[in-house]
C-alpha cells in the first residue's frame, strides 16, 4: 500500500486547505493454483480490506479538521483518494513539516482447504504510519493595534487610523496597506489605501484612512477588513491574509431647539430668537441655520451664522420676521435646519426641526398687562399721577 499527497504540498500560514492523499494498492498475486481439486477462493491476498486512513498532525503547525475516513476494499492496481480539511496555523514558521497518515487495513494472509468443498481464511491486520511532507511558505502576516476612529459618526465622513505590524516571515516590497468594507457594515472606505513600501518582518507602519458611515447606520461597532498587497523577492504579486477589526461609530450629528416659543401679534415685525443645542457626538463646523418662513410669516433675513458647535454646546440664531395682519391667532411651527461641515470639510445638513411661534393679539386685559411696552407706559402714568397728587396736597396745606 502506498500513500502520497495529490497536488501541491505547499501552504500559506493562516490558510485553509483541502489536502488530498492518494492510497494505492500496488500488490500482486505471484502464484496461481490450477489443480482441479482446489476450491476456488472468494478472496485473494492482494486485496486490502476494511481500509481506513487518518491524518495525524505529528507536531506540525497544522490543524486537521477531518476525522478518519473509511475507504472499504482496495483491490490490487487500484487507487482511492481521501481529502482532509486542514488549517495552517497563522503563526506557523516557514519550513518543511511531517504529517503522519495512519493507514489501517487487513489482507488474506493464509487460506487452508478442508476436503474438497471447504476453505478456511486467516487474515492479517496492518496498522502503519506513512510520513507525508508539507511545506509552509513564507508570507506576510499583519497585527493591528492602536486603532482609533476620529469623527466616525452616522451620516458623515471621518478618519480611521491604526498601527500595522508585519508579524510574518516575509519582507514585502512596494507594500500597500488596504482597508475594505465588510459585508453588512455601515462603514464605507473612501480613501482606502496607504503606501508603506519596504515592509520587513517586525516593521510597524502607522496608517490612516478616510471612511464614511451610511445614514442607515447606528451608534455601534462595525467591522472593517485590513490586508496588504506587496511584491515578494521574486517580484511576484502577493496578498497577506485579511484581518477583521472593529471600529466604533458614534450617533448621527443631531440638534434640538431649547428656546421657548416666540410670541408675535398679527401685523408685527420683530426678531425670532432660536437656541440650538448639539446633542450629537461630534463637532459641527461652520454651522449656518436657516428658517423656512411660510404664510402667515415672511422673512428677508432667514439665515443665521452659528460657527462651530461642539457636542453639548448651545448657540443662538436671530431672524427678522413679519407676521401678516390677517394672521390667525394660534400656535405655529416654523421649519428650521442647520447646514454644517464635517471634519473632512464635507457639507452636511441636519434633520429638520420645528421652532414654535405663538401669534396672538392684545385683545384681553391679561395680554395688556403682560406686554412690556404697555407696562412701561402704565408705570410712567402712575408716576406722573402720583406727582400731581403730591403737588396738590402741598398746595392745599399751604
Amino acid at each position: 500500500m502506498d500513500v502520497k499527497i495529490s497536488g501541491t504540498n505547499e501552504f500559506e500560514p493562516g490558510s485553509d486547505a483541502a489536502l488530498t492523499v492518494i492510497i494505492s494498492n500496488t500488490g500482486e498475486v505471484g502464484t496461481k493454483i490450477i489443480q482441479s481439486d482446489v476450491v476456488t477462493r472468494d478472496d485473494v491476498p492482494s486485496t486490502a480490506r476494511l481500509v481506513s486512513i487518518d491524518l495525524l498532525e505529528n507536531g506540525a503547525p497544522v490543524k486537521v479538521k477531518t476525522d478518519a475516513q473509511m475507504l472499504g476494499s482496495i483491490p490490487s492496481g487500484t487507487t482511492v483518494p481521501a481529502t482532509f480539511s486542514v488549517t495552517i496555523n497563522k503563526d506557523a514558521q516557514p519550513g518543511t513539516y511531517t504529517l503522519n497518515a495512519n493507514l489501517k487495513y487487513r489482507y488474506l494472509y493464509y487460506a487452508e482447504q478442508y476436503g474438497t468443498d471447504a476453505i478456511s481464511y486467516t487474515y492479517k491486520d496492518v496498522d502503519e504510519l506513512v510520513p507525508l511532507k508539507v511545506k509552509i511558505k513564507e508570507n506576510m502576516q499583519l497585527e493591528i493595534s492602536n486603532l482609533k476612529a476620529d469623527s466616525m459618526n452616522v451620516g458623515v465622513e471621518g478618519y480611521i487610523s491604526m498601527d500595522v505590524k508585519n508579524v510574518g516571515a516575509e519582507t514585502g516590497h512596494d507594500t500597500v496597506i488596504r482597508l475594505n468594507r465588510a459585508d453588512g457594515s455601515a462603514i464605507v472606505p473612501t480613501d482606502a489605501s496607504s503606501y508603506v513600501g519596504e515592509f520587513a518582518p517586525g516593521d510597524v507602519a502607522h496608517v490612516k484612512f478616510k471612511a464614511s458611515v451610511s445614514n442607515e447606520g447606528e451608534a455601534k461597532t462595525y467591522p472593517v477588513l485590513v490586508y496588504a498587497t506587496y511584491k515578494d523577492t521574486n517580484g511576484k504579486d502577493k496578498k497577506s491574509d485579511t484581518e477583521t477589526v472593529g471600529v466604533e461609530v458614534g450617533g448621527k450629528v443631531k440638534f434640538e431647539i431649547t428656546s421657548e416659543a416666540g410670541s408675535f401679534r398679527p401685523g408685527q415685525k420683530g426678531n425670532l430668537v432660536i437656541t440650538y443645542r448639539n446633542i450629537g457626538d461630534t463637532t459641527a463646523y461652520n454651522a449656518q441655520a436657516r428658517i423656512s418662513a411660510v404664510k402667515p410669516f415672511t422673512s428677508n433675513d432667514d439665515t443665521a451664522y452659528l460657527g462651530d458647535i461642539a457636542p453639548g454646546e448651545s448657540v443662538t440664531g436671530v431672524y427678522k420676521i413679519s407676521v401678516a395682519s390677517d394672521a390667525t391667532e394660534k400656535d405655529y411651527g416654523i421649519d428650521t435646519e442647520i447646514r454644517y461641515r464635517d471634519i473632512l470639510d464635507n457639507s452636511q445638513i441636519s434633520d429638520s426641526m420645528k421652532a414654535q411661534v405663538k401669534v396672538k393679539s392684545l385683545g384681553n386685559i391679561g395680554d395688556i398687562f403682560t406686554n412690556p411696552i404697555v407696562l412701561t407706559v402704565l408705570v410712567f402714568v402712575l408716576i406722573i399721577a402720583g406727582y400731581l397728587v403730591y403737588q396738590r396736597k402741598i398746595k392745599n396745606n399751604a
